[in-house]
């Protein structure tokens, strides 16, 4: 450094020595460990603070009696991530993202291309867009308890591994590979791809809930056989630990059994370590079976010989083919017998060649958590994602759309105990997310709510052709086909009703389910926004109320319609108990709206428009029961203080 400094001072010039000196000094201060990248800009955003609000486009009610909204936000997610901060704050129990896989492909803003010629390192400006979105998520889950969940393929895998290990280091991460094209995509020169990469960040408690599944989540084929509420016969040969006659010289003892049938006839005594099991002879009708494992090695029983004769009248005990080293035996362990004993399992009858229980389970399930090799059927992306969306839509409205299972399953181990979670998706693309919170919520009565966001942005060849008919973005005719309102909407709306966009009813049935039926829809509501920006100065003077309503109801909890006001005249105050929440717009009225609160258990919220912070103190003061904030100035001080999210 000394040298360089010295060449440094030789510049006569002192503009250009000042302006070298501080190119340096921004060299010496780049990270020099972990994930080094150069620092975009956002993508045409305004890094000025953002005054954001909701402007009601649609909604769809299937469910009025059901207080339950979602929302779909048409926005770009860097401006609505900076909104759902200021209204959820550490509240959110899952986001999961299916961000763009920077593969080059260019069928939907953020093109899917994020490299940049000028990058010294290739997947610098896709690492920029991802860590400017993740730091503003990181405000919205619950540090206590949440899950974030990012879907990635080959492409940016390692990156974005990296930078969330650097972004989240008090987390848990693993990360699980989907099958989510069995037959695979061919590549040139290439393995065809057949899965994907799910990384699941855990915060606080988080940790995953034993589900009942079926056996194709297990890996290992030999505990396929003990898949379900089906009784677990296991092996009287001890395996694993301690498994030797060396080791349990009290469990190495031969075992008479009848060569027809393999019924069990009597237990011999037990071998000291030196005395050699040939010695042992039997009839003509019998066979000696011994603890024998595979390779040939001296094993030992995991029952002593009293058990062995107690569990073989009891019918727990039964012989099963031969194999090389002649009949097997098994048995049901404490935790199985327990099962008969609570019910789990059904006893229908005696039978066998030692008379044994005959034992059948409740149903084809157990409960585990799987591994993190998932090969299921269900998440095959073609038959589940596209084929559905076809269905619903018609053909060629969105590319490479998730399974709906895929993404059920991998939501559903972080929110089945959890029947009133927040799910927040920002890359929400084709409504996938939402989709697979309705199906949780039908399965078992949850009360879960889900919020998307998504851009409009057209196809390529959509903008291409639009462009060649004069039209431009903002025209009505090239809105339409954005992927908010041309996908995400209809699908929300049809999956919600039960018909496609043609009115028809939905055909076929959800998988995994007890039947039900696509035609039938969800007992769901959904409203669709559209991000817009408001006047500082004129929300500062109370005049614009009427837009900052839907925020009032979202950041209340988005209970019931969201309500819209009447005439152009801003009430003195508005109380909402189907709602959940009130507003004193004059100050003047205190006494009033503080009696028309206190009538009604409902309101759980209360915004005081007051500017005085001691007025407002003394105000809140008086609903000791309820959560208060100031307006605007709870409004305006986030947005200026957090500008830089």
């Amino acid at each position: 450094m000394s040298a360089i400094n010295d060449l440094i001072n030789k510049i006569e010039d002192t503009d250009l020595r000042r302006k070298i000196e501080e190119e340096l000094k921004r060299l010496l201060m780049r990270k020099k460990f972990g994930l080094v990248f150069e620092e975009h800009q956002p993508e045409g955003l305004t890094e000025g603070p953002i005054y954001p609000t909701l402007e009601k486009q649609d909604e769809v009610c299937n469910a009025p009696n059901n207080t339950l909204w979602h929302a779909l936000i048409e926005a770009d997610n860097y401006y609505a991530l900076q909104l759902l901060a200021y209204l959820y704050p550490g509240m959110v129990d899952c986001i999961y993202i299916d961000p763009p896989y920077n593969t080059g492909a260019r069928d939907w803003k953020y093109n899917n291309d994020y490299v940049d010629s000028s990058d010294q390192y290739r997947h610098s400006k896709w690492l920029s867009m991802m860590k400017r979105r993740l730091k503003l998520a990181k405000k919205l889950l619950n540090p206590r308890d949440s899950v974030l969940i990012v879907t990635i393929d080959e492409k940016e895998y390692l990156h974005l591994g990296c930078l969330l290990e650097e972004m989240f280091p008090e987390t848990r991460m693993q990360m699980v590979s989907c099958c989510i094209n069995p037959t695979g995509v061919a590549r040139m020169g290439e393995f065809a791809r057949t899965d994907e990469y799910i990384f699941i960040i855990q915060f606080g408690s988080s940790s995953p809930t034993a589900l009942p599944l079926d056996k194709v989540w297990l890996i290992n084929e030999s505990n396929k056989s003990n898949t379900g509420n089906n009784p677990f016969w296991r092996m009287l040969r001890r395996s694993g630990t301690h498994d030797t006659r060396k080791e349990r010289p009290n469990l190495f003892f031969p075992i008479y059994v009848s060569k027809k049938n393999g019924k069990i006839l009597k237990c011999g005594n037990s071998l000291s370590i030196d005395e050699d099991r040939s010695s042992f002879l039997c009839s003509e009708d019998e066979e000696i079976i011994w603890p024998i494992k595979k390779n040939g090695e001296e094993g030992c029983w995991q029952l002593g010989q009293e058990k062995i004769l107690q569990r073989l009248q009891e019918g727990y005990i039964r012989t099963l083919s031969r194999n090389e080293n002649g009949w097997v035996i098994t048995y049901l362990a404490e935790g199985e017998i327990s099962k008969i004993d609570s019910g789990t399992y059904q006893i229908i009858g005696r039978g066998g060649s030692n008379n044994e229980l005959q034992i059948k389970g409740t149903d084809s399930k157990r409960n585990f958590v799987p591994g993190t090799q998932w090969r299921i059927p269900l998440h095959s992306a073609r038959h589940h994602g596209s084929a559905l969306l076809n269905q619903t839509l018609g053909q060629g409205r969105f590319s490479f759309p998730k399974s709906l299972y895929a993404v059920h399953d991998t939501i559903r181990f972080f929110v089945a105990n959890k029947p009133n979670a927040l799910i927040v998706d920002f890359f929400a693309g084709s409504g996938t997310t939402l989709h697979a919170v309705n199906l949780l919520n039908a399965e078992d009565g949850g009360h879960r709510r889900c919020i998307m966001v998504t851009n409009n942005e057209v196809s390529e060849q959509e903008a291409k052709t639009l462009t060649k008919q004069g039209y431009k973005p903002g025209d009505d005719e090239w809105e339409r086909l954005g992927i908010a309102r041309y996908v995400n909407w209809p699908r929300t709306v049809c999956s919600i009703e039960g018909h496609d966009v043609n009115g028809q009813p939905l055909k076929g049935e959800y998988l995994g389910t007890d039947h039900r039926q696509m035609k039938d829809g969800f007992e769901a509501n959904c409203i669709f926004f559209k991000l817009d920006f408001l006047d500082k100065t004129q929300v500062a003077l109370g005049r614009q109320f009427r837009e900052l309503l839907p925020l009032l109801w979202m950041k209340a909890g988005a209970v019931g319609p969201c309500p819209q006001l009447d005439g152009e005249k801003t009430p003195q105050m508005l109380v909402l108990p189907e709602n959940r929440f009130a507003v004193l717009t004059d100050e003047k009225a205190f006494g009033d709206f503080l009696d028309k609160v206190e009538k009604t258990d409902a309101v759980r919220t209360v915004y005081l428009v007051v500017d005085s912070e001691s007025m407002y103190r003394e105000m809140a003061h008086c609903f000791p029961r309820r959560e208060t904030f100031q307006l605007y100035r709870d409004y305006l001080d986030n947005f200026r203080i957090n500008v830089k999210g």
